[in-house]
């Protein structure tokens, strides 16, 4: 009877253990990714970027946020890339930044039915001159067993230069896991 029990509370055990990742909460997306923005944007307090307007005021330049990229494979993406760029696009926006929505724009952006907008590297300065831009946002995620790994960039278009860069993680709950899925 002992023996029963004890490997009942070994197989109960080893069953809560194995299930733990049942019980991963979500962070909230949207306040991760406006923090993101946030590091991004403090990162470039010191650059001048600012350009004097025609009557005399300054505008802030022109930024491009693309989606965010598997790190195994830089052409792939998921709701959960495109979802973390529109909201760290939303976030430069509230600031006042001139932000340009890649989803109403055609040419050079390599933009793919359920992947998103990518920028490949070596049409950077082209895209900024087609599009007047100073800076582009662009990230990278790379997905473990339970979380998912996020590098966030703001990248000067004419050289490549990264301005300001930003590294977080995620636990992957049932939304993630459901954002991150292949479809």
């Amino acid at each position: 009877m002992k023996t029963t029990l004890n490997l009942f509370m070994v197989g109960l055990f080893c069953t809560l253990l194995a299930s733990c990742s049942f019980f991963i909460k979500d962070y909230n997306l949207v306040s991760s990714s406006y923090k993101a923005a946030d590091k991004l944007l403090d990162g470039i307090e010191d650059i001048e970027f600012l350009q004097p307007r025609e009557d005399g005021l300054d505008a802030k330049q022109s930024i491009l946020v693309t989606s965010f990229v598997n790190i195994d494979n830089l052409q792939e993406s998921s709701t959960f890339g495109r979802i973390v760029a529109e909201q760290i696009g939303s976030r430069i926006a509230q600031y006042g930044y001139k932000m340009i929505e890649m989803k109403m724009r055609t040419g050079s952006i390599f933009v793919q039915e359920k992947t998103g907008e990518l920028i490949l590297s070596r049409q950077l300065q082209e895209i900024s001159f087609q599009h007047d831009a100073f800076a582009i946002a662009v990230g990278t995620y790379g997905v473990s067993k339970e979380s998912v790994y996020v590098t966030a960039k703001l990248v000067r278009a004419k050289d490549s230069v990264i301005l300001s860069s930003y590294d977080y993680w995620l636990p992957v709950g049932p939304d993630t896991k459901q954002m991150l899925r292949k479809k």
